[in-house]
């Protein structure tokens, strides 16, 4: 089920449902068939909301071939698709500082697509145009994720639409 909402930052924001973990990863795969290089995904969640999985599937998308795991203990993983996949995890990050001393800056200003999981570790090193993604258990159905998408900057308003059309399309 889609969701479309007024977005807080200019266009809509989308929600969306998940009734499995393949259901997220096709969300996520849809993604990543239409990001181009320069784009900056920021994903939130709690522990085992599926940030991971929607990260593999924003990789498949992107044409990885390499088996995508969570970057937890790296914090980065570097990935070749038709554009380059950076995939980091500010998890054990103890701030924005920490991402900084990385390269985090390199990496979204880079040639590829940068996917962020737990964003809101390292909230104010994140570029101010980006695609925030929250996922979270349906507080009516703890098995259900919802998948709320909020665009940050005309780059990402645009890339909203296109997804949103791409998933009309399919309905």
């Amino acid at each position: 089920m889609i969701t479309l909402r007024q977005g807080m930052i200019k266009g809509k924001a989308m929600d969306l449902r998940s009734e499995s973990a393949r259901q997220t990863f096709f969300w996520g795969e849809l993604l990543g068939d239409i990001l181009e290089a320069g784009a900056v995904i920021c994903l939130t969640g709690g522990l085992g909301a599926g940030k991971t999985v929607f990260a593999k599937g924003v990789g498949k998308g992107l044409g990885v071939k390499e088996v995508i795991n969570s970057p937890t203990f790296t914090i980065i993983k570097e990935y070749q698709g038709r554009v380059p996949f950076y995939h980091l995890d500010a998890y054990r990050l103890k701030g924005p500082a920490e991402l900084d001393d990385l390269g985090g800056e390199e990496y979204f200003e880079g040639n590829g697509v940068t996917l962020v999981e737990w964003a809101d570790q390292v909230a104010e090193a994140l570029p101010q145009d980006r695609l925030d993604i929250t996922i979270y258990a349906d507080p009516e159905a703890d098995e259900i994720r919802v998948i709320s998408f909020n665009p940050r900057g005309e780059r990402y308003c645009r890339l909203m639409e296109d997804y949103k059309n791409i998933i009309r399309a399919g309905n």
